[in-house]
Protein backbone atom coordinates (compact mmCIF):
# COMPACT_ATOMS: atom_id res chain seq x y z
CA UNK A 1 0.00 0.00 0.00
CA UNK A 2 1.37 3.64 -1.01
CA UNK A 3 1.76 6.45 1.20
CA UNK A 4 -1.02 8.00 0.01
CA UNK A 5 -3.66 5.08 0.21
CA UNK A 6 -2.37 4.82 3.81
CA UNK A 7 -3.14 8.18 4.71
CA UNK A 8 -6.70 8.27 2.54
CA UNK A 9 -7.55 5.09 5.17
CA UNK A 10 -6.48 6.16 8.08
CA UNK A 11 -8.00 9.46 7.32
CA UNK A 12 -11.31 8.01 7.10
CA UNK A 13 -11.18 6.41 10.30
CA UNK A 14 -10.66 9.68 11.68
CA UNK A 15 -13.34 11.09 9.85
CA UNK A 16 -15.84 8.45 10.74
CA UNK A 17 -14.72 9.47 14.53
CA UNK A 18 -14.89 13.35 13.95
CA UNK A 19 -18.19 13.44 12.31
CA UNK A 20 -19.83 11.10 14.50
CA UNK A 21 -18.77 13.69 17.53
CA UNK A 22 -20.13 17.12 15.48
CA UNK A 23 -23.27 15.12 14.74
CA UNK A 24 -23.50 13.50 18.57
CA UNK A 25 -23.22 17.10 20.02
CA UNK A 26 -26.07 18.48 17.47
CA UNK A 27 -23.99 21.07 16.04
CA UNK A 28 -23.93 20.43 11.73
CA UNK A 29 -21.39 23.38 12.08
CA UNK A 30 -19.41 21.53 14.49
CA UNK A 31 -19.11 18.35 12.13
CA UNK A 32 -18.26 20.69 9.12
CA UNK A 33 -15.04 22.48 10.78
CA UNK A 34 -14.16 18.83 11.57
CA UNK A 35 -15.16 17.61 7.78
CA UNK A 36 -12.76 20.18 6.60
CA UNK A 37 -9.79 19.49 8.94
CA UNK A 38 -10.19 15.51 9.05
CA UNK A 39 -10.09 15.58 4.74
CA UNK A 40 -7.20 17.90 4.93
CA UNK A 41 -5.54 14.95 6.86
CA UNK A 42 -6.97 12.39 4.63
CA UNK A 43 -5.74 14.00 1.72
CA UNK A 44 -2.82 16.25 1.41
CA UNK A 45 -1.79 18.20 -1.12
CA UNK A 46 0.70 16.08 -1.88
CA UNK A 47 -1.56 12.46 -2.33
CA UNK A 48 -3.31 11.33 -5.09
CA UNK A 49 -6.31 11.13 -3.39
CA UNK A 50 -8.47 14.29 -3.92
CA UNK A 51 -11.27 15.43 -1.04
CA UNK A 52 -14.16 14.68 -3.18
CA UNK A 53 -13.00 11.38 -2.88
CA UNK A 54 -12.58 11.12 0.53
CA UNK A 55 -15.99 12.64 1.26
CA UNK A 56 -17.47 10.33 -0.93
CA UNK A 57 -16.04 7.49 1.48
CA UNK A 58 -17.10 9.09 4.49
CA UNK A 59 -20.41 9.54 3.73
CA UNK A 60 -21.05 6.53 1.69
CA UNK A 61 -20.16 4.73 4.71
CA UNK A 62 -22.53 6.58 7.20
CA UNK A 63 -25.24 6.26 4.88
CA UNK A 64 -24.84 2.34 4.65
CA UNK A 65 -23.81 2.35 8.74
CA UNK A 66 -25.69 4.80 10.69
CA UNK A 67 -25.60 2.54 13.50
CA UNK A 68 -21.71 3.80 14.14
CA UNK A 69 -23.31 7.23 15.40
CA UNK A 70 -25.13 5.81 17.95
CA UNK A 71 -22.41 3.45 18.99
CA UNK A 72 -20.54 6.69 19.65
CA UNK A 73 -22.92 8.31 21.26
CA UNK A 74 -24.03 5.70 23.54
CA UNK A 75 -20.20 5.59 24.42
CA UNK A 76 -20.17 9.06 24.82
CA UNK A 77 -23.20 9.06 27.72
CA UNK A 78 -22.01 6.06 29.31
CA UNK A 79 -17.96 7.38 29.35
CA UNK A 80 -20.11 11.74 30.80
CA UNK A 81 -22.32 9.20 33.09
CA UNK A 82 -19.43 7.41 34.67
CA UNK A 83 -17.02 10.78 35.10
CA UNK A 84 -20.14 12.12 36.55
CA UNK A 85 -20.70 9.30 39.08
CA UNK A 86 -17.13 10.06 39.78
CA UNK A 87 -16.70 13.60 40.59
CA UNK A 88 -20.34 13.48 42.55
CA UNK A 89 -18.61 10.92 44.94
CA UNK A 90 -15.73 13.17 45.64
CA UNK A 91 -18.57 16.12 46.02
CA UNK A 92 -20.37 13.92 48.36
CA UNK A 93 -17.60 13.39 50.66
CA UNK A 94 -16.19 16.56 50.52
CA UNK A 95 -19.61 18.62 51.62
CA UNK A 96 -20.82 15.51 53.82
CA UNK A 97 -22.39 18.18 56.17
CA UNK A 98 -23.67 20.28 53.53
CA UNK A 99 -25.68 18.06 52.03
CA UNK A 100 -26.70 15.81 54.73
CA UNK A 101 -26.98 18.11 57.72
CA UNK A 102 -27.52 21.86 56.94
CA UNK A 103 -29.66 23.94 59.54
CA UNK A 104 -31.44 25.43 57.35
CA UNK A 105 -32.75 22.30 55.76
CA UNK A 106 -36.59 20.77 57.00
CA UNK A 107 -36.59 17.14 57.66
CA UNK A 108 -39.63 14.81 57.49
CA UNK A 109 -39.45 10.61 58.67
CA UNK A 110 -37.40 10.14 61.45
CA UNK A 111 -34.56 12.76 62.28
CA UNK A 112 -32.23 9.95 63.64
CA UNK A 113 -32.47 7.58 60.96
CA UNK A 114 -29.82 5.47 59.62
CA UNK A 115 -30.78 6.11 56.11
CA UNK A 116 -30.76 9.74 54.61
CA UNK A 117 -32.11 10.81 51.55
CA UNK A 118 -31.64 14.54 50.47
CA UNK A 119 -34.19 16.17 47.82
CA UNK A 120 -33.36 19.23 45.88
CA UNK A 121 -36.52 21.08 45.07
CA UNK A 122 -38.89 23.76 44.26
CA UNK A 123 -42.01 24.65 45.11
CA UNK A 124 -42.80 25.63 42.25
CA UNK A 125 -42.28 22.69 40.34
CA UNK A 126 -45.29 20.41 38.67
CA UNK A 127 -42.94 17.47 39.05
CA UNK A 128 -41.88 18.41 42.66
CA UNK A 129 -45.82 18.17 43.62
CA UNK A 130 -46.53 15.15 41.91
CA UNK A 131 -43.23 13.50 44.19
CA UNK A 132 -44.49 14.55 47.45
CA UNK A 133 -46.58 11.66 47.34
CA UNK A 134 -43.53 9.45 46.64
CA UNK A 135 -41.82 10.90 50.02
CA UNK A 136 -44.69 10.48 52.30
CA UNK A 137 -45.06 6.68 51.49
CA UNK A 138 -41.32 6.33 51.40
CA UNK A 139 -41.12 7.64 55.10
CA UNK A 140 -44.26 6.09 56.07
CA UNK A 141 -43.16 2.61 54.75
CA UNK A 142 -39.42 2.81 56.09
CA UNK A 143 -39.21 4.02 60.04
CA UNK A 144 -35.85 4.55 59.63
CA UNK A 145 -36.03 6.95 56.80
CA UNK A 146 -34.34 10.37 57.28
CA UNK A 147 -35.83 12.49 54.69
CA UNK A 148 -33.82 16.00 53.84
CA UNK A 149 -35.84 18.80 52.25
CA UNK A 150 -33.24 21.30 50.75
CA UNK A 151 -34.87 24.46 49.52
CA UNK A 152 -33.58 24.93 45.16
CA UNK A 153 -35.85 27.63 44.02
CA UNK A 154 -34.83 27.74 40.39
CA UNK A 155 -37.91 28.48 38.71
CA UNK A 156 -39.07 31.93 39.58
CA UNK A 157 -38.52 34.73 41.67
CA UNK A 158 -41.79 33.51 43.01
CA UNK A 159 -40.49 29.96 43.77
CA UNK A 160 -36.93 32.37 45.91
CA UNK A 161 -39.25 34.00 47.56
CA UNK A 162 -41.48 31.35 49.09
CA UNK A 163 -38.88 29.73 50.11
CA UNK A 164 -37.23 32.70 52.37
CA UNK A 165 -40.41 32.16 53.82
CA UNK A 166 -40.01 28.66 54.14
CA UNK A 167 -36.66 28.44 55.61
CA UNK A 168 -37.42 31.04 58.27
CA UNK A 169 -40.68 29.20 59.26
CA UNK A 170 -38.45 26.37 59.82
CA UNK A 171 -35.83 28.59 61.88
CA UNK A 172 -38.44 29.07 64.24
CA UNK A 173 -40.79 26.23 64.32
CA UNK A 174 -39.14 23.19 62.74
CA UNK A 175 -41.59 21.04 64.73
CA UNK A 176 -44.48 22.34 62.21
CA UNK A 177 -41.88 22.09 59.33
CA UNK A 178 -43.53 18.89 57.59
CA UNK A 179 -46.95 20.35 57.72
CA UNK A 180 -45.95 23.78 56.49
CA UNK A 181 -43.77 21.62 53.15
CA UNK A 182 -46.56 19.77 52.49
CA UNK A 183 -49.64 22.56 52.65
CA UNK A 184 -47.57 24.32 49.98
CA UNK A 185 -46.07 22.43 48.27
CA UNK A 186 -49.05 20.47 47.80
CA UNK A 187 -51.35 23.30 47.40
CA UNK A 188 -53.17 24.50 44.05
CA UNK A 189 -51.77 27.03 42.21
CA UNK A 190 -48.51 28.94 42.29
CA UNK A 191 -46.19 29.11 45.44
CA UNK A 192 -45.78 32.86 46.34
CA UNK A 193 -44.42 35.01 49.20
CA UNK A 194 -48.19 36.39 50.01
CA UNK A 195 -49.48 32.21 50.08
CA UNK A 196 -46.83 30.80 52.29
CA UNK A 197 -46.94 33.36 54.64
CA UNK A 198 -50.36 32.83 55.19
CA UNK A 199 -49.66 28.79 55.33
CA UNK A 200 -47.20 29.88 57.98
CA UNK A 201 -49.27 32.08 59.76
CA UNK A 202 -52.47 29.24 59.73
CA UNK A 203 -49.68 26.95 61.63
CA UNK A 204 -49.34 29.21 64.49
CA UNK A 205 -46.39 31.70 63.09
CA UNK A 206 -46.62 35.25 64.63
CA UNK A 207 -46.40 37.38 61.10
CA UNK A 208 -44.54 40.36 62.42
CA UNK A 209 -41.69 38.40 63.89
CA UNK A 210 -41.50 35.81 60.72
CA UNK A 211 -41.27 38.86 58.13
CA UNK A 212 -38.15 40.32 60.07
CA UNK A 213 -36.24 36.31 60.34
CA UNK A 214 -37.00 36.48 56.67
CA UNK A 215 -34.48 39.15 56.83
CA UNK A 216 -31.69 37.08 58.31
CA UNK A 217 -28.81 37.24 55.83
CA UNK A 218 -28.09 33.90 56.44
CA UNK A 219 -30.91 32.91 54.70
CA UNK A 220 -29.66 34.04 51.20
CA UNK A 221 -26.09 32.70 52.24
CA UNK A 222 -27.85 29.34 52.54
CA UNK A 223 -29.61 29.95 49.44
CA UNK A 224 -26.07 30.29 47.83
CA UNK A 225 -24.18 27.48 49.30
CA UNK A 226 -27.14 25.33 47.91
CA UNK A 227 -26.59 26.50 44.48
CA UNK A 228 -23.42 26.20 44.62
CA UNK A 229 -23.81 22.11 45.48
CA UNK A 230 -26.08 21.62 42.94
CA UNK A 231 -23.85 23.20 40.14
CA UNK A 232 -20.64 20.90 42.00
CA UNK A 233 -23.26 17.35 41.55
CA UNK A 234 -24.18 18.62 38.27
CA UNK A 235 -27.92 18.86 39.61
CA UNK A 236 -29.23 21.14 37.24
CA UNK A 237 -33.61 20.41 37.69
CA UNK A 238 -35.80 19.53 40.65
CA UNK A 239 -36.92 17.35 41.92
CA UNK A 240 -33.33 15.81 42.11
CA UNK A 241 -31.80 13.69 45.04
CA UNK A 242 -28.71 12.34 46.68
CA UNK A 243 -29.08 9.09 48.33
CA UNK A 244 -25.91 7.53 50.11
CA UNK A 245 -23.43 8.31 47.71
CA UNK A 246 -25.68 8.81 44.55
CA UNK A 247 -26.99 11.49 42.91
CA UNK A 248 -30.61 10.82 41.73
CA UNK A 249 -32.03 13.26 38.76
CA UNK A 250 -35.54 13.97 37.91
CA UNK A 251 -38.93 12.69 39.23
CA UNK A 252 -38.28 8.85 38.57
CA UNK A 253 -40.51 7.13 40.95
CA UNK A 254 -41.13 6.38 44.46
CA UNK A 255 -39.99 2.11 43.18
CA UNK A 256 -36.98 3.96 41.67
CA UNK A 257 -36.12 5.91 45.08
CA UNK A 258 -37.17 3.22 46.96
CA UNK A 259 -34.55 0.89 45.30
CA UNK A 260 -31.65 3.29 46.00
CA UNK A 261 -32.37 3.44 49.78
CA UNK A 262 -31.94 -0.48 49.99
CA UNK A 263 -28.78 -0.03 48.28
CA UNK A 264 -27.71 3.03 50.88
CA UNK A 265 -28.73 0.47 53.79
CA UNK A 266 -26.97 -2.91 52.39
CA UNK A 267 -23.91 -0.40 52.11
CA UNK A 268 -23.69 1.02 55.79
Amino acid sequence: MNKAILLGTTGVVAALAMLAVGFVAGSPQAAEADTTQVVQVAAPSDSRIDRAEVEGIIRDYLLKNPEVLLEVQEALEAKQKEEQRIAALGVIKNAKDEIFNSAFDGIVGNPNGKVTIVEFYDYNCGFCKRAIEDMQALTKANPDLRFVLKEFPILSPDSQKASVVSMAFHLMMPEKYGEFHTALLGGQGRATESIAIKIAVSLGADEAKLREKMKDPSINEALSRTYDLATKLSITGTPSYVVGNEVVFGALGKDVLAEKIEAAKAAL
